[in-house]
Formats: C-alpha cells, sequence, structure tokens
C-alpha cells in the first residue's frame, strides 16, 4: 500500500514538471508553487510596471528601486510598520548629551554581506559619502544639518549637527541612510553591486525584467521564512493583476483607483488599505515665465477641479489644500483654507486678461498610469481654460533625469514621505538648498527657508509643529504645488502569503512574509 502511494506521488510530480516546463519562463513556474516546491523552500513573486534604477541606497530616490534596496540594506533605526514609532535596527542605543551631539551605540558583531564587519567606521563612511556635494547623492539634504561624524571606537558614533535637529531618528531611519560598506563600495559600484546587511542579497538583475534577491545566511537577525523573492516588471497593471489572479505573482501593490474593485473581487486574494504619507501633486517650474509669476499659477490652480478628480479614486485619496497631509508631522487642519478652490470663471479671465490665452505649455509625465490619469484631467481643464497643453510622456528613469534637469513647465510627481516628518517634505522638495536637485520645482523663498530651517533646528515638537504649519501656508498661498491627492496604501496578495505589512509610507519587508 505505502508503495502504491509513492507511486502515485511520483507520477503526480512527474505531470506537474511537465506542465511546468510548457507554461513558460521558469521564474513565473517558482512563484505559482512557491509555497510548495520539491525542496519546501518557500519564494515570492511581486510585480511592479517600472523597472528598477540602481540598488545603492546613496544614489537613488525612486519607490521601485527602494523596494528592493530595502530587502538588502538597514538602517540604524526603523519604523514600526503599525505604530510609526521609532526604534532601533542596526543601533543598540543611542543617548543626546546635549542638543547637538548624537551619541550612538551598535549591535555587534553584524556582517555584510561581503564577510566584513559593520563598524562605526562603515557608519561614518556612509554618512560622509552621503554629505559629500560631490557624490550628488539626491537625499543629501537627509544630513544637511550634520556638521560632523566620528568614529569614537569600533561600534561607537557620534553625530554633532551644526543646529538641534529635530527629525534627526527620522532622517536615519530612511532607506537612503541605510548603511553600506565602506570596503565594498571602494571596490565595486554599489549601484549593481550592492553589499548590505539585511536578510537578503542580490542574486540575479536582468536590467528592465526583474531582480531576484536570495536569504542572507549569515543575516544577523531572525531568519526569514523566504528563501528568494523576485521583483518583476511587467508591461502594465492590467498584466501585473491577471497575473496575480492566475498565481504567477503573489503581491502588488500601490493599486490603481480604476483597478481597486477588481482586485477586491478576486477569488484566493486578499487586500489591504490604510491612510498614507504620501502626496501627489502638480508642480511648476519657478525657473520659467510665466510660471514664476504668482498669477498665472493662482489662474492655474483656479482651473483646476481636484474634488472631481479625488471623487475618481474610489476611496483611495483624500483632497487637501495642504502640502502636508493629515499622517505627516505638521500638519493642522487650518492650512485647508490658505489653497486656492476651483473657480473655471476665475481661471479663465485671469488667463485672457494678462495674455496668456494661447499659451502652450509643456507638460512632463512619468508613463505611470496614477500620473497619466492626472496629466489627462488637467490638461483637459487647462486647455477649457484657454491655455495649450502638450502632453509629453516617458518611463520613469528617463523622467527623474528629464524633471531634475528642468526641461517642463508643469510636471506631475509624488512624495512617500518615508520619514512621516514635514521638515523632510518641505526641506528637500522645496527648500531653496535643493534647487535643481529633489526640489524639481526650483521654488525660492526665503521667508519659507527660514521657518523650515526653524523646525528642522528644534528639538521642541511644539515648535516645531508651529513651524512646519506656517511654512505650510506660506507655500500654499504661493501655489509651489497644486496637491491632488494624499493617498491611501494599498497592496493585494495571494491568500497563502502571511505576516505582511505595509505601513503608511506603503514601505513593506520580504522579513514578515511567509507561505502558508
Amino acid at each position: 500500500m505505502r508503495r502504491s502511494l509513492m507511486l502515485v506521488v511520483a507520477l503526480m510530480m512527474l505531470v506537474g514538471g511537465v506542465l511546468a516546463g510548457c507554461s513558460g519562463s521558469s521564474q513565473t513556474d517558482s512563484s505559482a508553487s512557491s509555497d510548495s516546491g520539491t525542496s519546501g523552500e518557500q519564494t515570492l513573486t511581486y510585480a511592479n510596471t517600472t523597472k528598477v534604477v540602481g540598488l545603492s541606497p546613496i544614489m537613488t530616490n525612486d519607490s521601485v528601486s527602494a523596494r528592493v534596496i530595502m530587502q538588502i540594506y538597514e538602517t540604524l533605526f526603523t519604523r514600526d510598520p503599525d505604530t510609526m514609532e521609532i526604534k532601533p535596527l542596526l543601533a543598540k542605543s543611542y543617548e543626546t548629551p546635549d542638543k547637538k551631539t548624537w551619541v550612538i551605540h551598535l549591535k555587534e558583531g553584524i556582517q555584510f554581506t561581503n564577510g566584513t564587519e559593520l563598524t562605526s567606521e562603515d557608519v561614518k563612511y556612509t554618512f560622509d559619502k552621503l554629505r559629500d556635494p560631490d557624490t550628488g547623492a539626491p537625499r543629501a539634504s537627509l544630513l544637511a544639518s550634520v556638521k560632523k561624524v566620528t568614529a569614537k571606537d569600533k561600534y561607537t558614533v557620534v553625530i554633532k549637527t551644526k543646529e538641534p535637529y529635530g527629525p534627526m531618528l527620522a532622517a536615519l531611519a530612511h532607506y537612503n541612510a541605510s548603511i553600506i560598506s565602506k570596503e565594498a563600495d571602494q571596490k565595486n559600484d554599489l549601484m549593481k553591486k550592492p553589499v548590505g546587511t539585511g536578510p537578503y542579497k542580490l542574486k540575479e538583475w536582468v536590467t528592465g525584467d526583474h531582480v531576484t534577491v536570495t536569504k542572507n545566511s549569515n543575516y544577523w537577525g531572525e531568519d526569514p521564512a523566504l528563501k528568494e523573492a523576485t521583483f518583476k516588471v511587467v508591461p502594465d497593471v492590467n498584466t501585473a493583476i491577471s497575473m496575480l489572479q492566475t498565481g504567477e505573482v503573489d503581491l502588488i501593490d500601490g493599486i490603481p483607483s480604476s483597478q481597486w474593485q477588481r482586485v477586491k473581487s478576486l477569488q484566493n486574494v486578499k487586500t489591504t488599505k490604510k491612510p498614507g504619507t504620501r502626496v501627489s501633486y502638480m508642480a511648476f517650474n519657478f525657473n520659467k515665465d510665466p510660471m514664476s509669476q504668482l498669477k498665472f499659477r493662482k489662474a492655474v490652480s483656479y482651473a483646476i477641479n481636484r474634488k472631481s478628480y479625488v471623487k475618481q479614486l474610489n476611496g483611495l485619496g483624500v483632497q487637501s489644500n495642504s502640502i502636508i497631509g493629515p499622517k505627516v508631522s505638521g500638519y493642522d487642519k487650518s492650512a485647508e483654507d490658505a489653497g486656492y478652490t476651483y473657480d473655471p470663471e476665475k481661471a479663465k479671465k485671469m488667463i485672457e486678461e494678462n495674455g496668456w490665452k494661447g499659451l502652450e505649455l509643456k507638460m512632463l509625465v512619468a508613463n505611470r498610469e496614477n500620473y497619466m490619469k492626472m496629466a489627462q484631467i488637467v490638461q483637459e481643464q487647462l486647455e477649457d481654460a484657454g491655455l495649450k497643453v502638450k502632453l509629453q510622456s516617458m518611463e520613469w528613469g528617463t523622467f527623474l533625469d528629464v524633471s531634475t534637469q528642468g526641461k517642463f513647465d508643469i510636471t506631475f510627481l509624488g512624495w512617500g514621505n518615508t520619514t512621516g516628518d514635514g521638515s523632510e517634505l518641505l526641506y528637500p522638495n522645496l527648500h531653496s538648498d535643493n534647487m535643481e536637485s529633489s526640489n524639481r520645482a526650483n521654488y525660492n523663498n526665503s521667508e519659507f527657508d527660514q521657518l523650515v530651517d526653524a523646525s528642522r533646528f528644534s528639538v521642541d515638537q511644539d515648535v516645531r509643529q508651529e513651524k512646519l504649519d506656517a511654512a505650510n501656508k506660506i507655500a500654499i498661498k504661493d501655489a509651489a504645488w497644486v496637491v491632488m491627492n494624499h493617498a491611501m496604501v494599498t497592496a493585494a496578495y495571494r491568500d497563502d502569503v502571511k505576516g505582511f505589512k505595509i505601513s503608511p509610507t506603503a514601505d513593506w519587508l520580504l522579513k514578515n512574509i511567509e507561505r502558508e
């Protein structure tokens, strides 16, 4: 009897292998049978419509690359995905002997994937490189307040700031402040060959197709259940959802509002949704005329019906005039009254009276569904107001380069605000220190800068709240951005995926996941 049962099992495995061999790529086969492979090792496939730009935490600044980087690298501190509380990760503890000094003690015995031990020298090297203007790091602003980093001893780092810096722990919990190996960075290009302390390491990267990470067998923390995970690039969101439905893909996130009901109706698929920190907006290029004129920005703001746009998001967006969103520190409800409401007649009148009727605007858009939807709606509304709008779309990596170079009149962007801190929203995006970098609008207002600086250089949270609120209202009245919406974070996954947690910042970690 036992031999008969074994024969039946063997035949079933043989048939399954033949069918799998006829079904297409091996990646799909692996993900579809990931919870019951012949070795019993668990895998997972995540799908996204945009390719990874690079794998260095210092040299990237996009959510797609961050998805992979956060599995390979780690930060000194981390946010709890449920409470948003900041806790030590690579750090063991810290103290602040005075308002300008942060003493951080590292956990001992942690190794990078190249076999070298994490020490204070690696932390110093990471932060010095991130801050160095010659590096050209997109998020150098995270540590712009730092005056000096010292490796006091093998496991102790001392950070001296120019002024008291309130969001320090939030900055150190950001993926761009992930600790890199000094030795590895001096030998290799970490954009292509990442070396971190995280639970996973790079196995394979086929540019434009997929990135596969595999378990780091020397990981210092709890052993993750998943052996491997593939970050797969798919042509469009419809393909991603269809692959989720068939089991070729196990996880997707950032689900477009137009597809939310469809995804919720899928069998053997679970969904999650919660308020997030992300803001989506339309930005003006302040280096060009008439975008540099407040009355023009007002006219454009009056022409855009954002309420109508948010209604189309099927509950996945929150309408707001405020740049700082309700889930971000520094928000005050009174900021909602500082913006410009939809008034198409006023918009038309201002455009005609100022000689802008028929003016052609170059609208630069990344070819992602949410941005394209915003662009098409706004394009129609601005043309109704008397402007001509030429829409130019491009893939994400190219868009980042072109928008940083200022080759647009108006554009659409988003900011995930992974720190959850208002200072780290306003400073990188709108402070003049970051013009022609992360401040793609090239917004420049000295009063705004002073308030943002005051919010950053105080450890008094009440003072920080006051300064952030004041700065926020100035930028709103300046129409620095037209806020399209504050987002909900969403994800969908096969029902055998357990332990998945997504934070309000839309971050998630493979190490929390297992297959049932």
